[in-house]
Order: C-alpha cells, then structure tokens, then sequence
C-alpha cells in the first residue's frame, strides 16, 4: 500500500467523486422496503412454525427469528444514519420523513437529534472530542472481559439498561445520546405534570410506530410476535451493535487522518445479515466521502483497492482477536 493521500482529490477525479456521490431514491426504497419485507418474512416464519411445529422446532425458528429481526433493526438504523448524511435518498424530504418514520421511530431513535450528534463524530473522530470515543475507549481488553460483555448482550442487561436510558432522555432527565456518556438535565423548578408531557414529546414516534406494528400483528391473529420484536431489542440486537462499533474504530490510531483511525472490515453473509447490513462495514469509505450512499461503497473500495490506496481488509473474526488481545497479567 502507497502512503496514504492527504485530500479525497489526491485519490479520485472530480469525474469520479460525481459518479459516487450519486444518490438514488430508487436505492433508498429498495434498502428500505427490502428491509421491512424481511421482517415480515421473520414475523411470518414464526407464525407458520407455531402451527405445524413441535415445541422444539419452535423454538429452533424463534432463535432464528431472532437473529434475523435485530439484525434489521440494526440496518434500520443504519437506514437512518444514511438519512442523517443525506444518502439514503436523492430527495431530502424523503431522507428526513422515511428516515425518521420507517427507519428510527420504530427502533426508538430520533434522526433530529441523531444527525448532529453523529456529524460531530466525523469532524472529530478519534479525539477526545468524539462522541463515540466511549464506545471503544477500553479497547483492547481480555477475552474475559469480552465474553462478559457480550454475554451481558445476550442476556438482555444492555439492552434493558438502553431502554431505561433512553425512557429517562425521552422524559428529560437526561441528556439525549446513543453512548455511555450520560449527562443529567437539570430537574429543578419541573412540575410532575412535566415529566408525560416531555414523554410523550419525545417518545409518539416510537410509540405511534409501535403501535402500528401490535396492531397489524394483532389483526392477523399474532398479537404475541410483537414480543418477539422488544425481546430482538433487547438481546441480540445490543450484542451486534457492540461488534460493529468494535470494527469500525476499535484499536485504531488515535489520529485525524481518516486512513488511520478508522477500518474497514470484510463482511461474508452472516455478518451482513447481522453486525453489517447495507454495507456498513466499508467504514473508512464512508469516513472518506460521507456523501457517497451505501451501494457506491463496495465500488469505492475496488477503486481504492485498485488505486494502491488500501489493502485487503481483515473480516469480523479478524477483529474480535485485535479487540480482546490484552493479557490478563496487563
């Protein structure tokens, strides 16, 4: 690999950055409809296995299920990152009102409040200034430590600390964030009467959206599956989160230089069914051009490739090592 560049026009021909900042509001119904058609096709799995399987095939279909449900919740926020960046559509309403509506409320997230936040993490990536710096901060650590925090994952104790976490920014006790870095808001002079109306501020996207998903699950004779959608949330769905944070910036140089601190991570099937949908493991394509959608990622990394600029990058298993090298006697 040659030094790296400097400037993304040292790298590419303005003929060529054209080409793949192209945004596609065809792409963005695709990664959005495509998204929602299979957890439909998860709910669905579920509800035929509960007619015409025994028990033990049940519950075989719903670890699948599972699997399959918060790994699209992830590629909903995904979704939402996109539309935070302005990529997942050409059309900026379409970005803004699909990405809040189809994408974050669902999983209760806010694209208002995510957009700025995520935007100083690409003006400050790696520093102390970066607002994911948490996420990552104690890495690496010892396999220990990483089968405990994982094991936490799977569990539910992340996720159900998430959902307390995100109930109090929602009635305003805390400062909004998707990291550890919690802030407490100031309470005094707040009436009771307060706390629901800053609740139900916050959170009737969420609970709209929700409740639309109960209802249309309840029409069709399986209230119960809704459940299987807060249990995806809870468990799997924190676990993968962790291991793509993990790949994107974890044991990185803590530099300004976007070669540096930040990774690309090769993504087989599984990982894109779980820690990677819609391309999100092409990271440091994405820190280089942030402008340039998810189906132009793939093509940016083969020009790169092509070009000398990077090398083959290392896959998810890779990185897990990296992540937990630490010995225990350090």
């Amino acid at each position: 690999m040659s030094a790296a560049p400097h400037k993304i026009t040292d790298i590419f021909s303005r003929e060529e950055i054209k080409q793949l900042t192209t945004r596609s509001d065809l792409m963005g119904w695709w990664a959005v409809l495509s998204t929602w058609a299979i957890i439909a096709a998860a709910f669905a799995s579920v509800g035929w296995a509960s007619q015409y399987l025994n028990a033990l095939g049940l519950v075989l279909v719903i670890l699948l299920a599972l699997m399959v449900l918060a790994g699209r919740q992830l590629c909903l926020a995904i979704m939402m990152h996109d539309a935070a960046h302005g990529t997942l559509f050409a059309n900026k309403r379409l970005n803004q009102t699909i990405g809040t509506w189809l994408c974050a409320k669902p999983i209760w997230n806010d694209l208002t409040h995510y957009r700025p936040y995520h935007l100083q993490h690409h003006a400050k990536t790696s520093s102390d200034e970066d607002p994911d710096r948490c996420l990552i901060a104690d890495l690496p650590t010892t396999k220990r430590s990483l089968t405990r925090k994982f094991t936490r994952d799977l569990v539910g104790l992340t996720g159900l600390k998430f959902l307390v976490g995100r109930l109090l920014m929602d009635l305003e006790i805390l400062q909004w964030s998707v990291t550890n870095n919690i802030e407490k808001l100031p309470q005094q002079h707040r009436s009771l009467l307060s706390y629901p109306i800053a609740f139900l501020k916050n959170s009737y996207g969420m609970l709209i959206t929700n409740s639309v998903l109960f209802v249309v699950l309840a029409s069709l004779g399986y209230a119960w599956l809704y459940g299987l959608w807060v249990l995806a949330y809870i468990t799997p769905f924190p676990l993968f989160i962790r291991i793509r944070n993990m790949a994107e910036h974890a044991c990185t140089q803590r530099s300004s230089h976007m070669f540096d601190n930040t990774r690309t991570t090769h993504a087989g099937w599984l990982a894109r069914a779980t820690v990677a949908p819609l391309r999100v493991n092409y990271h440091r394509e994405h820190h280089l051009m942030a402008g340039v959608p998810y189906f132009n990622l793939p093509v940016m990394h083969h020009m790169l490739l092509a070009k000398g600029v990077i090398d083959n990058p290392p896959n998810y298993v890779d990185v897990l090592k990296i992540v937990s090298a630490k010995s225990l006697n350090n």
